[in-house]
């Protein structure tokens, strides 16, 4: 990866780098002395600049989601980018599909980006229509035999859209009946993404067109892609974390990492999979420890359930502590979400677990934003009230097969 690495900011970082010395300026004024530091340090973390978002929305379902990507294709003007991990061919699929395939046919640039391992029963030639139509449609290329590439575990995890460089939506969803609640074997789903308005989408169309390039070696540079960036319109203070195996400076982890020491108050975080490296026990532990309110919701409908009872191998050290551990049975609960204090949320791709932090290509948002930060506590507050709480007390009087095969499955978290 690092040979791959070299050869694609070859290729495009200098594009990158000369855009951002054009647009970027001090952005802190507005934020208070620990919050510009916060900014500053996730800032050269990820090596992304901070940026601004001028309105956001959370989406925390798959049909408001969807109701509202549709709305913004069949409304865009020049280019509709699409990226997600797994792409269903149903009836969700298709009406994405469908979507774009008429946006490409009254003149939009559209292009769709899939990860072949995570869609890997999607047909080869389900993006055909599109391509008819004049879009355009890549796999992300995790596995190429003719590229000599066969890297199954490097899958790239991101869901992100983007619609004339203006409005980003990103998040922890992806495209299926499933995701509705709809598929019986499945059952109810929660998920959840955010739709943002501004400059924030042209930070966000960098990390796209990185990957496009690195698909099928086409650049988009025109500035076209990158409208100005309007900073007086766009009030909340925006940070992107992107990490990836091409990334050895783990930005996942660091940002995670950074974002536990910088809380005051509060840390409320949810995610699909959690399965936590040592790094990541030892910051929730002292953010604990400091005396600040650290919860976790872990789902305990999955659809992985050896990885849950991983999981539950590393809640005694958490809960002695300090950070309160809740259990979500009411559906699978997929969202990748957290509220930090009062004013910041994040919302992405990245679960708690070792393979966000290493081996996947993911993408978070850092948004300084209260009103959008007071509606995901609300929905977490809520969801931690029709959760299992995990008392220390009663843990510890689980079942012996029930420590037993935690004890056999642990030594094999540093591969989930």
């Amino acid at each position: 990866m690092r040979r791959k690495r070299i050869r694609r900011r070859a290729g495009f970082q200098a594009f990158k780098t000369e855009r951002r010395e054009r647009r970027t300026v001090d952005n802190l004024d507005s934020l208070s002395a620990s919050d510009a530091a916060f900014a500053r340090l996730i800032s050269r973390i990820n090596e992304i600049p901070l940026t601004r978002t001028r309105q956001a929305r959370l989406l925390p379902s798959a049909t408001l989601f969807y109701d509202a990507l549709k709305e913004q294709i069949d409304a865009a003007q020049h280019h509709v980018h699409v990226q997600f991990f797994i792409w269903r061919s149903d009836e969700a699929g298709d009406r994405l599909r469908d979507s774009l395939v008429a946006a490409a046919q009254r003149g939009v640039q559209v292009r769709v980006l899939v990860d072949e391992i995570g869609s890997v029963l999607l047909p080869s030639k389900y993006f055909q229509p599109l391509i008819d139509a004049g879009g355009e449609f890549s796999w992300f290329l995790t596995v190429n035999p003719r590229r000599n590439r066969f890297l199954f575990n490097l899958r790239n995890h991101r869901k992100l859209q983007i619609i004339d460089g203006q409005i980003a939506f990103v998040g922890g969803m992806n495209v299926g009946r499933e995701y509705q609640g709809l598929n019986p074997s499945v059952g109810p789903w929660r998920d959840l993404q955010i739709e943002l308005h501004g400059p924030a989408a042209t930070v966000l169309q960098e990390s796209f067109a990185d990957d496009w390039y690195f698909s099928t070696e086409k650049k988009l540079l025109d500035d076209v892609y990158y409208p100005p960036a309007e900073l007086a319109s766009a009030p909340w203070a925006t940070l992107v974390v992107a990490g990836g195996p091409d990334s050895p400076s783990l930005p996942v982890q660091k940002s995670l990492t950074a974002i536990l020491n910088h809380a005051q108050t509060r840390v409320w975080l949810t995610a699909g999979y959690f399965v936590p490296n040592e790094v990541t026990l030892t910051a929730l532990t002292l953010c604990a420890a400091r005396g600040v309110d650290v919860r976790l919701l872990v789902t305990e409908k999955t659809d992985h359930p050896a990885l849950l009872r991983i999981g539950r191998s590393y809640y005694e050290e958490l809960l002695r502590a300090g950070v309160r551990v809740f259990e979500y049975s009411l559906a699978l609960n997929h969202a990748k979400a957290g509220v930090i204090d009062e004013d910041w949320l994040m919302v992405g791709s990245a679960n708690l677990d070792n393979r966000s932090m290493r081996l996947n290509f993911e993408l978070n948002i850092l948004l300084r934003m209260p009103e959008e930060a007071k509606k995901l506590a609300s929905l977490l507050d809520g969801d931690f009230a029709q959760s299992s709480e995990i008392k220390l007390d009663r843990f510890m009087k689980r079942p012996l097969k029930e420590k037993i095969f935690e004890s056999v499955c642990r030594p094999f978290s540093p591969l989930m």
